[in-house]
């Protein structure tokens, strides 16, 4: 699970930056960018690490 919230987090991450870059998609890319950040967080919280 923890391999796969990474794949998501960095593919939205470049998806964010293109959009800013080239101007399309902002809203959609930024909630989702949004939600991964706040999974992400969570995932800190809990404790939940794969290494």
């Amino acid at each position: 699970m923890g391999k796969i919230l990474w794949t998501i987090i960095v593919v939205l991450i470049a998806l964010w930056l293109l959009g800013l870059v080239l101007r399309i998609g902002g809203g959609i890319i930024h909630t989702l960018l949004i939600i991964a950040g706040i999974i992400f967080i969570i995932q800190l919280v809990t404790g939940k690490r794969s290494v």
